[in-house]
């Protein structure tokens, strides 16, 4: 197994912590019956794909 240097950790970091935050948003969302965090989470789990698709070490 290769150790990542520490840009990679801090960019796998980000992917996690965006892609939870928009896990939340959209459990939030659904609880409370509100679109608008739907769409939030929806468009932040996106953008986690999207990093982690665009950058890969």
């Amino acid at each position: 197994m290769t150790t990542r240097s520490r840009p990679d950790r801090a960019m796998r970091r980000t992917v996690l912590v965006l892609a939870a935050a928009g896990l939340t948003l959209i459990a939030a969302g659904a609880a409370l019956d509100a679109l608008w965090l739907l769409g939030i989470g929806v468009w932040g789990v996106i953008a986690a794909m999207l990093i982690e698709l665009v950058y890969r070490p």
